[in-house]
């Protein structure tokens, strides 16, 4: 296995292994002595449907990632009820202040995957968990998966792509997904596709190979989108990314979403499904609403024009 492989495969002490296997997510946790609150700044009123307006549905920001996952599940449902089909949920996975970056890459990855399994335990009822398949990024993270969080799961568990000798330069072998796919398949959930830039573009094939004109639904989780929408990977480079930022991503609904900006004037920019997209910043152990809009705004927008002028 190359050095790449390994880092992403971190050794899994015995204390570790203990909170894997009774799929405990209290290590994750950073609880504070001050409840977390979110002032409502807005009344809300009338009954929520299936449908129901962004103006009429207002969420907490999350205390725990307990709280975290029982909203994620919550947000999901909802737009599935309503035929959504590409779905994105994106949040922190080292604490709920961190940034991408903070915890090693490796250790990210881990703790996603034991939060992907409670957010399925929440969100799939045992008799739909044979009708998901969950796509990991590599074969050999399916192995650990298997042996780890998801031991003893009737979830189907599959990959995107196959390792290869060049894999520190970014190559690997391609899969076909529609060869990955079986006809009684309802939901994919694709787990934390960034590690490879050619990752996404796969998961571009599956939603049009297996998704589309169809009644499946995919759900995209932690899959640092942000990277791309930013130009991160600039187009003359990526051309096929570039393509993937403007004529893929815009079918997204993000659904559940956590961005932590740090600094002096930091904030959050925080949205439920079906709830507007709000910016946040924690004021004496409250987190007050600074701004808020229906559509995502940009992190740049967030970091240099909402945030420093509230």
């Amino acid at each position: 296995m190359s050095n790449c492989s390994i880092c992403r495969y971190p050794s899994v002490s015995s204390s570790f292994s203990k909170q894997i296997d009774s799929f405990k997510l209290k290590r994750f946790v950073r609880r504070k002595s001050a409840e977390r609150r979110c002032i409502v700044i807005r009344a809300v009123s009338g009954e929520l449907g299936p449908s129901s307006s962004s103006s009429l549905y207002d969420v907490k920001f999350p205390s725990d990632y307990d709280q975290l996952l029982i909203q994620a599940k919550e947000a999901t449902a909802l737009a599935l009820n309503d035929g959504k089909q590409l779905l994105e949920i994106e949040f922190p996975t080292t604490s709920l202040e961190s940034v991408p970056g903070d915890g090693e890459g490796g250790n990210e990855m881990t703790e996603s995957m034991l939060l992907i399994r409670g957010f399925c335990d929440r969100l799939i009822p045992p008799e739909k968990s044979r009708k998901t398949r969950i796509f990991f990024p590599e074969a050999n993270e399916v192995q650990f998966a298997r042996k780890s969080s998801f031991e003893g799961t009737s979830l189907k568990l599959d990959y995107l792509t196959k390792p290869s000798l060049f894999e520190d330069f970014g190559f690997t072998t391609k899969i076909k997904m529609t060869d990955r796919v079986k006809k009684e398949d309802e939901l994919f959930l694709v787990a934390y596709p960034y590690f490879n830039v050619n990752e996404m573009l796969v998961v571009e094939e599956l939603y049009k190979d297996a998704v589309v004109n169809t009644d499946r639904k995919l759900i995209i989780f932690n899959g640092e989108l942000d990277r791309i929408r930013s130009g991160y990977y600039p187009p003359f480079f990526y051309p096929k990314l570039g393509e993937l930022a403007k004529n893929f991503l815009p079918k997204l609904e993000t659904v559940y979403y956590v961005h932590n900006f740090k600094g002096s004037k930091g904030g959050i920019l925080f949205r439920s499904y079906p709830g507007p997209w709000k910016v946040l910043r924690k004021l004496r152990g409250l987190y007050v609403t600074l701004h808020e809009q229906e559509e995502m705004p940009s992190l740049k927008e967030v970091a240099l024009n909402i945030l420093p002028s509230a």
